[in-house]
């Protein structure tokens, strides 16, 4: 049984596909739609597994500022714009789909971030910073640039849109941090990372499969009627994703070490998918929730492969790091 519950936080790249398959079928042959009274449920407990933990203070001292002022500029200039152009040429006719792709523009950083930080020796204690920061700043902005971008194609309420993510963002962050301090009460840190921790993205994946099923459920029949629409979204998400990682990767070679330039680049390239899919269902439809949920599919095979070839081929090797090593040989 244990090996079954941690099996998908491990295997997303298996996982996700087959998920969206069954919601797919699934919906094709049932009424689904009953799934939209349990969204926010969802929701909150899909993002509250992923708070336990999560050190808010992260978000205010002044380590790791270089990495942190280079992400905070791809995170809410560069990104959002690239999205807000790329919704502009290519789905200005379908606004829900526009809201989604500019969703994921919106919410930087994901719970791998990190973790794909640390699989690739990067600066673990740089992405942590990346991810607090960005994370708190998304939670604020994210109302306010849906406004200005999308606000004349689709009625945006900005209060209902804060008190979404009050729900789905700054609740679940209490709670992880109360449950937190409850649980490093009873435990040693090394009982808590080794012995609990681990089943804490574990439940946060089985939430998240239950979100993408019913967001893909409830669509799937509006989906089967316009198949186009699905190639769309999918050719307009391998431009966006393609131009984050490409981007990334040129600003971390030429400014940051090998180590910086990882957690610079994953907390960029990674969205917080998890969060905009809940805000997307909860606050928006079916339309904007699977722009977000086939997002998924390409970010994680994304990061994956890049993390492999970028070490085979040295891309962050950059010309920054061959400066300071010529200067510390030559004294």
């Amino acid at each position: 049984m244990k090996k079954f519950f941690l099996y998908p936080s491990s295997n997303l790249v298996v996982v996700i596909p087959i998920v969206l398959v069954l919601g797919f079928l699934t919906g094709l042959v049932a009424n689904t739609a009953f799934f939209k009274d349990y969204i926010l449920v969802m929701t909150f407990l899909m993002i509250y597994p992923t708070m336990i933990g999560f050190k808010i203070k992260e978000a205010v001292d002044l380590s790791h500022m270089k990495p942190l002022l280079i992400s905070l500029a791809a995170n809410f200039v560069i990104i959002p714009v690239v999205a807000y152009l790329l919704g502009t040429l290519l789905l200005g006719n379908s606004p829900e789909m526009f809201v989604g792709l500019v969703m994921i523009s919106l919410f930087p950083t994901s719970g791998m971030t990190i973790s794909w930080t640390m699989l690739n020796k990067g600066n673990v204690a740089a992405a942590i910073k990346i991810t607090a920061v960005s994370l708190l700043l998304g939670s604020f902005l994210a109302p306010w640039y849906l406004y200005l971008m999308v606000g004349k194609l689709i009625q945006i309420d900005v209060a209902q849109t804060f008190l979404t993510i009050l729900l789905v963002v700054i609740l679940p962050m209490i709670a992880g941090s109360l449950t937190f301090q409850v649980l490093r009460k009873k435990s040693t840190p090394e009982q808590f990372n080794k012995t609990i921790k681990p089943y804490f993205p574990a439940a946060s994946t089985w939430f998240l499969m239950l979100l993408i099923f019913a967001s893909i459920s409830m669509k799937a029949k509006s989906i089967m009627a316009n198949p186009a629409n699905l190639v769309k979204i999918l050719l307009i998400l391998i431009v966006f994703y393609g131009f984050n990682f490409v981007f990334s990767t040129i600003v971390a070679r030429k400014t940051l070490n090998v180590a910086d330039g990882y957690a610079y680049l994953y907390g960029t390239v990674m969205r917080n998918l998890s969060i905009a899919l809940g805000i997307a269902v909860s606050a928006f439809g079916p339309e904007t929730a699977l722009v977000v949920t086939l997002a998924f599919i390409l970010q994680v095979q994304g990061a994956a492969w890049y993390g492999k070839l970028a070490s085979k081929y040295g891309w962050l090797n950059s010309r920054h790091a061959s400066v300071v090593a010529a200067t510390t040989v030559n004294g």
